[in-house]
C-alpha cells in the first residue's frame, strides 16, 4: 500500500485542521520544507499536499512558493488539492513540478469538465472525494450537496478511463484521531475500479493493518505523524511500501 504523508498549507505555513474547520487549526511550524524533508528522511516515497487557501476561495497563488520549494527539495513525486477548478489552474500547478492533482468541488459541479481534463491531461488528474454522511461536500467543506459519494465515483468513471485515482475523504474521521470509515472505504472500493486513497482519521498501526488486509492501494496519513501516534517509518513498513 502506497502511504502518502500529508502537508497541509495556509498562508505558506504547515498546519493541521479538525474535521476541516479552519477555525480549529494547528500550525506546525514556519516552513512545511523541513516537514517535506522530514518525511523524506523517515522514507516517504511521495508526498500529499492541499493548499487550503485555495481551497476556501482565497488566494491561489499564496502556497505556490511553498509547494515549489517542496519539490524541488524532495524531488519525490508530489500530489496536490485545493482549488483546482480551471485549466489554467491545473497548467499552473502542473508546471511548478506536481506529479498529481486533486480536483474536488469542480469533479462534481463540472463533470463533463473533469473528464475532458483527465483525457487532456492523462493519469495527471484525481478526484478528491469528500464525504459527509455518505454526501460529497465541496467548496473546502463549507458546503454538503445531495449527491452521494458513491454515485460520483460511478458517475465519473463512466465518462472517462483516463482518471489517476480517488482520494475519498470521511470529514467526521480528518484530523480528529478516530480511525478511517472503514465500512465507507468498501463501499467505495466495491463501487468502482478507480485506484482508491484512504485519506482522513488514519491514526494507529491497527488502522494501516486493515486497510492493508482490505487491499487498500494507498492512504494518507496527516495529524498522527505530526502529533507522534505514529512513526512514519513504521507505518510505511507496515505499508510494505519502501
Amino acid at each position: 500500500m502506497e502511504i502518502w504523508p500529508a502537508i497541509d498549507l495556509r498562508h505558506g505555513k504547515p498546519v493541521r485542521l479538525r474535521q476541516g474547520d479552519y477555525d480549529r487549526k494547528t500550525v506546525f511550524g514556519d516552513d512545511p520544507v523541513e516537514f517535506a524533508v522530514q518525511w523524506q528522511q523517515a522514507g516517504a516515497r511521495r508526498l500529499h499536499l492541499v493548499d487550503l487557501d485555495a481551497a476556501r476561495g482565497d488566494d491561489p497563488t499564496a502556497n505556490r512558493d511553498a509547494v515549489a520549494r517542496i519539490v524541488a527539495a524532495t524531488g519525490l513525486p508530489c500530489q496536490m488539492g485545493g482549488g483546482v477548478r480551471d485549466q489554467a489552474a491545473i497548467e499552473a500547478l502542473l508546471e511548478l513540478g506536481l506529479a498529481r492533482l486533486v480536483v474536488g468541488s469542480a469533479a462534481l459541479k463540472q463533470p463533463e469538465w473533469f473528464a475532458s481534463m483527465c483525457d487532456a491531461f492523462p493519469g495527471k488528474l484525481a478526484a478528491g472525494i469528500d464525504a459527509r454522511d455518505g454526501m460529497v461536500a465541496t467548496d473546502g467543506w463549507l458546503e454538503t450537496s445531495s449527491t452521494p459519494a458513491i454515485d460520483l465515483a460511478k458517475d465519473l468513471r463512466g465518462r472517462t478511463t483516463n482518471i489517476a485515482a480517488i482520494i475519498y475523504t470521511d470529514i467526521a474521521r480528518d484530523g480528529m484521531m478516530s480511525g478511517p470509515n472503514f465500512d465507507g472505504l468498501r463501499d467505495m472500493a466495491a463501487a468502482t475500479d478507480i485506484p482508491l486513497v484512504a485519506s482522513g482519521g488514519v491514526t494507529t498501526y491497527d488502522d494501516v493493518t486493515k486497510l492493508v488486509e482490505m487491499d487498500m492501494p494507498a492512504a494518507i496519513v496527516g495529524r498522527s505523524i505530526y502529533d507522534g501516534v505514529m512513526q512514519l517509518d513504521k507505518v510505511i513498513e507496515i505499508a510494505g511500501d519502501s
